[in-house]
């Protein structure tokens, strides 16, 4: 079976009304390097992070903090360097999923529960965000397991749906919601990571992780799939883990792997962490088990629980 192990980073960013403006200091304006030599033994070829304090290390993408509440987020390797960009997957991956980001964002525009977008910049080339001050919500959770309010887990559960709601209202399908993907400000949510998604034409080719997706359902990016996932985000929330996992992290690729195939063949048949004991226990299964036609739905379920 086929994995969508998207290579991930951990963005920062803060509430849309303490958004600094984008930096002048960093330029605007397009590079004059459109030069292409046709070697296609060219190796790879490194992108040095920014100036500034190295928030986050992935694989495919840095990001930096380059003054007091902004963060620049720029691709590991540079693809506009690479005369044999065509034929390397990663650095043609790379450079897909932050044109997909881009664009996704610029069709989204601000929203209380989006991550703020500043702009683009070309050198370095990047993507600018504000910066969040209680990073994402899975390493939070990680961090104070078993300590957190169901009153806030509640609301966090709320957000999530509100987020999920908005995009859905733009014609834009998230395609990779987990809780790594819902940063923290103050102790409000806000969701980020646009690029594997899609909107109309525009694909990033991604799937959500397995415990987050149903791989017996079709292989396409729907509202359907934003929903199923929406019932793990939940699960995560009220319990500090994934469904049918221990809390904290994966100690190797072995132990990922393990898991993928566990949780895909119980979901392939339906078969869902028990959720009766839990607050919102009943919107959970009815994500996962497709009770759900709308986010507006789940919204009007969650709100009449934090009511009682």
């Amino acid at each position: 079976m086929v994995f969508y192990f998207a290579l991930r980073i951990a963005h920062l960013l803060p509430s849309q009304l303490d958004a600094p403006k984008p930096d002048t200091d960093i330029e605007q304006h397009g590079d004059n390097n459109n030069s292409q030599v046709n070697h296609l033994d060219e190796p790879l070829i490194p992108n040095e992070p920014p100036p500034g304090e190295l928030l986050s290390n992935g694989s495919t993408a840095f990001v930096t903090r380059i003054k007091y509440g902004l963060v620049l987020k720029t691709p590991r390797y540079s693809w506009w360097h690479l005369s044999a960009e065509p034929t390397r997957d990663l650095v043609k991956d790379i450079k897909k999923s932050f044109e997909v980001e881009e664009q996704i964002l610029q069709i989204l525009g601000p929203h209380p529960r989006v991550i703020p977008f500043l702009g683009v910049s070309h050198n370095p080339r990047g993507l600018q965000f504000a910066e969040a001050n209680g990073g994402n919500l899975q390493a939070f959770l990680d961090q104070h397991i078993g300590t957190t309010s169901p009153a806030l887990r509640l609301k966090w559960c709320s957000q999530a749906a509100e987020a999920v709601c908005f995009i859905h209202q733009k014609g834009v399908i998230h395609s990779d919601l987990r809780v790594e993907n819902f940063l923290l400000h103050n102790s409000d949510l806000l969701l980020c990571d646009f690029g594997g998604s899609a909107s109309g034409t525009i694909d990033g080719g991604h799937l959500p992780d397995s415990g987050f997706f149903n791989p017996s359902k079709p292989w396409v990016s729907t509202k359907a799939t934003d929903i199923f996932s929406l019932g793990s985000v939940f699960y995560t929330i009220m319990t500090d883990h994934w469904p049918y996992r221990s809390p904290g992290q994966f100690t190797s690729v072995e132990d990922k792997l393990s898991y993928c195939d566990m949780v895909d063949n119980l979901f392939s048949s339906n078969n869902f962490p028990p959720t009766e004991e839990l607050v919102g226990g009943s919107v959970m299964k009815g994500c996962w088990l497709e009770q759900y036609k709308s986010v507006e739905e789940i919204i009007h379920d969650l709100v009449s629980l934090i009511r009682i």
